[in-house]
């Protein structure tokens, strides 16, 4: 991996634009969901939800990224109906209509897939929309963002949630080549759709249909995928190829979420450090710091 000294790009939102690559920006996770990996059911009702919201923004938060709906491998074991899109917002709107009243110029992005529920987060003043298929299964998706002028956050995704257990494993050689096709293939699709290039991110998906080892070449090479021509946003936080990795090289068996603080700390810097322009996270204070020596080195340049 070489260290990357990142473009200047300006990202243009639903009604404004964020300056990316100069300093890495830091989103904040907000799951107002029962059973989220990490933290589900901490902040299911509105209330709690806000204030855990203003909390990372206090903590220095440029962005807060509100989803509804889990989409972590085991979550149609426990759950096998997911939630529908009227749940779905049931659960988040209050939260953004409550935090556009508290703190108006907070950036919001939402994590769905759905179009019907982007329309109505978007309606209640969300910036962006975060969709970890990659306009891949909502075919009515690409042209409601592009209607609404919205930022775009497209990430990779191997498959379904329910597939992951069961993908055949890929090779290490194998992986940078399968994300990459499979955000320019999710590119090209917005961009036929009409949305201008100006207002989309690519996210690698981290742990989204790849197995535990295959996040590294991920990270490792995550440069590579910067000749797609957009900013790349990197989600590494307290996912599980970290726990399982500190298993096998310090003993015992996977560190639960709750223990990850420090290995996503180093992945978050590696990340940065690659070339990823945001970083999304769940403890937001430690990621600050962390992203504030990354762009000291790459300053440095």
């Amino acid at each position: 991996m070489a260290f990357v000294r990142r473009s200047l790009f300006s990202w243009q939102l639903r009604t404004r634009s964020l300056s990316l690559g100069e300093r890495t920006l830091v989103m904040g996770i907000l799951n107002v969901t029962p059973d989220s990996f990490s933290d589900g059911g901490a902040f299911l009702d509105a209330e709690s939800a806000v204030g855990h919201a203003l909390s990372m923004l206090d903590q220095g938060a440029d962005l807060i990224d509100i989803g509804g709906e889990s989409t972590r491998p085991r979550s149609h074991e426990s759950n096998p109906e997911p939630p529908t899109a009227l749940e779905e917002q049931d659960r988040i709107l209050p939260v953004i209509e409550a935090l556009v009243r508290v703190r108006p110029r907070t950036v919001l992005s939402i994590d769905t897939w759905r179009a019907e529920t982007a329309r109505a987060a978007l309606a209640a003043g969300a910036e962006i929309i975060n969709d970890v298929s990659g306009f891949q299964w909502d075919p009515s998706m690409p042209r409601a963002c592009a209607q609404l002028n919205c930022g775009v956050i497209l990430m990779h995704t191997r498959g379904r949630p329910t597939e992951w257990r069961t993908q055949p494993r890929l090779a290490p050689q194998e992986v940078v080549p399968l994300v990459q096709s499979g955000l320019a293939h999710s590119l090209a699709t917005a961009l036929a759709a009409g949305l201008s290039p100006s207002h989309i991110l690519l996210d690698p998906g981290y742990g989204f249909g790849k197995a535990y080892d295959n996040n590294y070449p991920l990270l490792a090479h995550l440069d590579e995928l910067l000749s797609l021509g957009r900013p790349l946003l990197a989600g590494v936080s307290r996912k599980s190829f970290l726990a399982r990795t500190l298993a096998t090289t310090l003993g015992g068996s996977d560190f639960p979420p709750d223990q990850r603080a420090n290995a996503t700390l180093a992945a978050t810097t590696a990340a940065i450090l690659a070339g990823a322009s945001i970083v999304r996270v769940h403890d937001v204070r430690p990621a600050v710091e962390a992203a504030r020596i990354a762009d000291a080195i790459l300053h440095a340049l």
